[in-house]
């Protein structure tokens, strides 16, 4: 029976380890892949499929990518969901004894990618790891390529909600999740419908307490709980062991560089739901899922890639405490103000390398000598950053200077040890400036001057033998040779060894040459080996530094956010919000941020606000469609969104009280694939909505109930309202609330804090022009067929609609609706349930109920139920 070949025993027994991933299997200048893997690969990249005489019968299915552009490849496996395993050669496969050793140097996945050709410069790339047990949970978004850890601890009766939440602020591309996270089905449904990413279910045993207190313990030494505010006693220590441990199986070495762990809570940020999120726009555009058109789009003047990551994370994660959000409006008030400051700033900031990942790839091993070079030349902006920083005469600003180290001892090793045209790679040397170490200088003056050595011994040669066409040459299967063509051949001396027989002459060596040759390539290899091991010195010498190089990207970081902030706020005329801890959401002349962009050229009308917890709690919006109701509504949430981010925000002035959350429910959308219609989808979220907003919110409603019928959906508005706005009995938060049903004006007066307002509209004839003028009082028309009209329906059409309405008017009896007394209905009261029946429900533990056990319990409820209303 046929044996496999030596090499294919070698790959079978590393893909046994990884049979999982694809496997990069290094053979000379190109990655090889083999039976399914190459299988898999061509046709997920379109690669040719080839075979190799593997020992079998059957030569096995091959393809294969060049190693020096391999991470291209790598990337849109990834993107495809696979997971891709780097086999590389250990040794010189001219130096190896039979076959060359191999191993995994690192698997790749899709949360642990650190290739800058394989991430998106503004964004993270979060890995996150979460444990769930009960109604708590442990958190962890770890970016592999900064460093950086988010922790959290969770504990609420809606944990699956609140789990979603985090999952929709950080967007992970890979979810690590316990055994008990799949029993939450409502987790696991948000991760499978709305997250682009790999999920891996890490194995109860991993997280037994003696193997998460070493993995901790290794990670971050022994006081593991004061340096990383991770509770001993709590679930995020769980979260964090595995991550960890999921790293060390992943990515072999490096784990190191993830030092940076921020613990955070809810009560320090904004809640924003993914419905939220996705109306508001805020990092991409519902249609095209593109950044023109956003929030991030309009402020995003940020010149680092530290500061465009950053700003996005504080777009998604407004702050609650109006002491933190004024600091950050002090320091963009004395950037606005301070515009040469600014200018210099952001001319500075413009030559700063990506620290964070740069450092990432050092600590791995991994960055190239150019990226390092780059490194020292970013350290020589720092100085400068610092001292105008301090300039602008701002608290906030001097303190963040202070946490810029200038690295000055960084950057003179730098560029003592790098050559400043050193190439990308180490493959052929040239690394190593010229001084920084004597015997570089020695081999590489040796193999510089081979020319001139051999140059000098080929004329000696000549002239000694008298053959005036005597040529010295090299190639790589006989190295240096004497070349003679045959007109010269008898004078050859006796002492010379032929090598090589041409048609045209003959090859020869000399013992003498071949001592030089020794020489000549041994200086070559020693050089390239030296210069390895300096360069290699230098990555750990500037990976000790790690912490103080962190500091300072993160503190340069909030230096190009504050400072590109000021320049959209000097650019837009924005104003500076007043921040405070009150109820009050008072706007003059406010604009929409992104809208007003969009229409550059074109005139954008300005709107008050007035909104608050007492005499304006809800403003009752009525209007026809296509007036700016909706962009009016977006446009205050924003502008309170802005604000609480540390913005400046467009508007002539600007009072905000700090919102818990913004809520919002615009548009209409069906979810055919989760079997919902438009009304069902709708009625879903007004539902989270008001179990979630608290009097503390800004809650957003646009034309409630119309997926239904007339009656069901004005009773519907009409109820959502009166909660909304009833701080004794339901919510009592501050309320944007756009309808057609104009019988919900008669609120205004009925209820406490409800009042009126429309867009103003001017009619001419049949013709209308939106003013798109928010004023006080109800609608008179909802304009429905003139809007018809501009939406490009034909004329004949719209004309025979105005008949239509006019017999109507006429005909019709009044609106049933207009004839019903609000007033005069009782609140609804349910039959009183018997206290049997509520003693038994109290009783009960639904999650330990059995189907059969469930059906019983419900039949006995009947019977009681029965019996009760028989009595």
């Amino acid at each position: 029976m046929a044996e496999l070949s030596p090499l294919m025993q070698q790959y079978i027994e590393i893909k046994n380890q990884h049979k999982d991933e694809i496997l990069f299997y290094r053979i000379g200048d190109f990655y090889e892949m083999f039976f399914d893997d190459a299988l898999t690969v061509s046709k997920e990249l379109d690669l040719t499929l080839t075979g190799k005489q593997c020992g079998l019968e059957e030569r096995a299915p091959m393809c294969g990518v060049p190693f020096h552009s391999y991470e291209n490849y790598v990337a849109r496996l990834i993107a495809k969901g696979y997971k891709v395993a780097i086999c590389e050669q250990m040794e010189d496969p001219a130096k190896a004894k039979g076959l060359v050793k191999r191993d995994i140097i690192r698997v790749v996945t899709p949360g642990t990618v650190i290739e800058s050709s394989m991430l998106q410069d503004d964004r993270n790339n979060y890995i996150a790891s979460i444990y769930l047990k009960g109604k708590k949970a442990g958190l962890c978004f770890a970016d592999v390529s900064t460093g950086t850890a988010h922790i959290t601890e969770l504990s609420a009766d809606k944990i699956a909600s609140a789990v979603i939440t985090e999952l929709c602020r950080y967007h992970p591309s890979e979810v690590l999740m316990n055994p008990g996270l799949l029993d939450c089905r409502e987790v696991t449904a948000y991760i499978k419908k709305s997250l682009t990413c790999s999920v891996e279910l890490i194995e109860d045993e991993r997280y037994a307490p003696g193997l998460v207190s070493t993995a901790l313990e290794g990670q971050f030494g022994r006081s593991w709980a004061q340096a990383t505010g991770i509770a001993e006693d709590g679930l995020v220590r769980f979260a964090m062991a595995a991550l960890l441990e999921y790293l060390h199986d992943t990515q072999i070495k490096g784990v190191e560089r993830l030092k940076t762990v921020i613990t955070y809570n809810k009560a320090q940020f904004m809640w924003l739901s993914s419905v939220t999120r996705a109306n508001l726009e805020l990092t991409e555009t519902l249609r095209g899922r593109e950044k023109r058109g956003t929030l991030l789009w309009v402020l995003d003047k940020t010149r680092t890639s530290m500061g465009k990551r950053l700003l996005r994370g504080w777009i998604e994660q407004p702050l609650l405490s109006s002491t933190l959000i004024n600091r950050r409006l002090n320091a963009v008030e004395s950037l606005v103000k301070q515009t040469m400051v600014r200018g210099d700033l952001i001319d500075e900031l413009g030559y700063v390398a990506d620290m964070e990942r740069l450092m990432t790839r050092t600590v791995y091993g991994s960055a190239t000598p150019k990226e390092i070079y780059t490194l020292a030349q970013t350290c020589d902006r720092l100085p400068s950053l610092r001292k105008q920083a301090e300039s602008c005469g701002c608290p906030e600003l001097a303190e963040l200077a202070a946490r810029i180290d200038p690295l000055e001892d960084i950057k003179a090793r730098i560029f003592a040890a790098v050559d400043p045209e050193a190439p990308s790679t180490l493959k052929d040397g040239g690394v190593i400036a010229k001084g920084y170490h004597a015997e570089v200088d020695e081999l590489r003056s040796i193999r510089d001057n081979t020319k001139g050595v051999l140059a000098q011994l080929e004329a000696r040669l000549r002239q000694e033998t008298g053959i005036p066409k005597l040529k010295i040459a090299y190639n790589h299967v006989y190295g240096y040779y004497i070349e003679v063509s045959n007109s010269y051949k008898s004078m050859v001396p006796e002492t010379y060894i032929r090598k090589q027989t041409l048609t045209t002459g003959e090859r020869y060596i000399t013992q003498e040459l071949k001592e030089l040759e020794s020489k000549i390539l041994g200086a070559h290899e020693r050089l390239i080996t030296l210069e390895h091991r300096l360069f290699d010195e230098l990555l750990e010498s500037i990976s000790a530094q790690l912490d103080r190089i962190q500091r300072t990207a993160n503190a340069v970081a909030q230096l190009d956010v504050l400072t590109a902030l000021a320049q959209v706020a000097a650019e837009n005329n924005y104003c500076r919000p007043i921040v405070d801890d009150g109820d009050e959401l008072t706007i003059t002349e406010g604009r929409h941020p992104v809208v007003e962009q969009m229409l550059k050229g074109s005139l954008f009308v300005p709107n008050d606000t007035t909104l608050n917890c007492t005499t304006d709690r809800c403003l009752i919006i009525t209007g026809p469609n296509m007036a700016g109701k909706s962009t009016y509504m977006r446009q205050n949430a924003l502008i309170a969104l802005m604000a609480q981010i540390g913005s400046f925000v467009p508007a002539s002035s600007c009072h905000v009280g700090v919102v818990d959350a913004i809520f919002t429910r615009i548009g209409a959308s069906d979810d055919l694939s989760a079997g919902q219609s438009t009304f069902m989808v709708e009625m879903t979220e007004v539902a989270d909505i008001l179990k979630n907003a608290t009097p503390k919110s800004l809650v957003v409603l646009d034309e409630i109930g119309r997926g239904t019928s007339t009656f069901d959906g004005m009773s519907i508005a009409r109820a959502v309202v009166e909660h909304i706005t009833d701080p004794a009995k339901g919510l009592g938060c501050k309320t944007l609330f756009a309808t057609h049903y104009h019988e919900l004006t008669e609120l205004e007066g009925a209820l406490d804090g409800v009042k009126n307002y429309n867009i103003a509209v001017k009619k001419r004839g049949e013709d209308i022009t939106f003013l798109r003028r928010i004023i006080r009082g109800p609608a008179d028309d909802s304009y429905g067929i003139e809007v018809a009209k501009l939406a490009g329906l034909p004329g004949s059409v719209t004309r025979r609609a105005h008949e239509v309405l006019r017999t109507l008017e006429a005909t019709a009896p009044k609106n049933k609706v207009e004839q019903m007394d609000f007033d005069a209905l009782q609140e609804y009261n349910s039959p009183a349930v018997p206290s049997e029946m509520m003693e038994k429900l109290e009783a009960l533990d639904v999650e330990t109920l059995t189907p059969i056990e469930a059906l019983n319990f419900l039949y006995e409820l009947k019977k009681t139920l029965k019996g009760s209303l028989n009595g």
